[in-house]
């Protein structure tokens, strides 16, 4: 017995433009036009990023309070997502030519795995490194310096003038 759709769901569909009619599959000319106006994001440049966060984390947590031990702590904090980022970022990289398919999602999960693991251990390790630790500083950097991903997110999208010429 064939599934039918409800009312509602059809108009919508007709509104959106959605309809199976509507798909048409880029020629290899188009695909490639798109990818040149695509702008790609490195994962290396969302790590150097952070780094930077970091560092005017630090440097903020120094001009409010003066203290060595905050600065220390900010610092910690942004370190326990840039060097964990850092490897993931080096994992991904070097499997990248070698895997296809669902080789690449395993891969993916392994390394981002990897990456929560080192930031879990980072930060469990965080009391007996940091002398004189700053809590609130520690995730006053961690959390900031965690934000440069929807950062890089929210500036690299595509300008919807570039994708409505296809």
């Amino acid at each position: 017995m064939p599934v039918t759709l409800p009312e509602w769901h059809k108009d919508s569909e007709e509104d959106l433009g959605t309809g199976e009619d509507d798909f048409k599959p880029l020629t290899r000319e188009e695909a490639d036009s798109l990818r040149r106006i695509t702008p790609t994001l490195s994962l290396w440049m969302v790590v150097v990023a952070q780094l930077g966060v970091g560092c005017v984390v630090a440097a903020v947590a120094w001009l409010l309070t003066g203290r060595l031990a905050v600065v220390g702590s900010a610092g910690y904090g942004a370190l326990a997502v840039v060097l964990p980022a850092a490897l993931f970022a080096r994992g991904l990289g070097r499997q990248q030519s070698r895997l296809q398919g669902s080789a690449a999602l395993v891969g993916f999960v392994v390394w981002e795995l990897v990456k929560i693991a080192l930031t879990v251990a980072m930060l469990l390790l965080a009391p007996r490194l940091i002398v004189d630790l700053s809590w609130l500083a520690l995730v006053a950097g961690f959390v900031v310096t965690m934000k440069v991903y929807w950062a890089a997110m929210w500036f690299s999208r595509i300008p919807k003038s570039n994708v409505k010429n296809f």
